[in-house]
């Protein structure tokens, strides 16, 4: 895969060379001789903003980690049955006695694409209507994330 992409990017590096080159007649020759330079630029700025992407992702996650409610819920231990009476009494005329889905959407496998701090902010926020805020302790929010690994 790292070689299709190092031969594409070549090919796209090899393509950019020549329209500068074409647009522009003050090209030194480092530059004409070796065009493996105008690669290494291009994966370094891929690189480079990779590198950003990450570091921003992180931060968002760092400062949502940072709320002492989630900092609770994280360090409780989950029931999964304790989760399932919550979800069966406040989530399932939504999402289904099963999380398949009804009003909205279903939750089977949610936990593989959301994070534990992204499910509590979807959870507690009510950001995305009709979901309302849902308030829980600490130790009912940790069963409910328990309960939502099983679905």
């Amino acid at each position: 895969m790292l070689c299709i992409f190092t031969k594409n990017l070549k090919i796209l590096s090899t393509f950019s060379f020549l329209i500068t080159l074409l647009e522009d007649p003050a090209i030194n020759e480092e530059q004409i001789l070796n065009p493996n330079l105008s690669a290494q630029k291009a994966l370094l700025i891929v690189l480079a903003w990779a590198l950003a992407i990450s570091v921003i992702i992180a931060g968002v996650y760092q400062i949502r980690l940072s709320d002492p409610y989630v900092r609770d819920v994280l360090n409780h231990h989950g029931q999964v049955t304790q989760g399932n009476a919550i979800f069966q009494l406040n989530c399932s005329g939504c999402h289904g006695s099963t999380g398949a889905g009804k009003v909205g959407p279903s939750l089977q496998r949610v936990t593989a694409h959301r994070s534990q701090v992204g499910l509590i902010d979807q959870i507690t926020s009510g950001k995305t209507p009709p979901m309302p805020k849902f308030q829980a302790s600490p130790q009912e929010m940790a069963d409910l994330l328990e309960y939502l690994k099983t679905l």
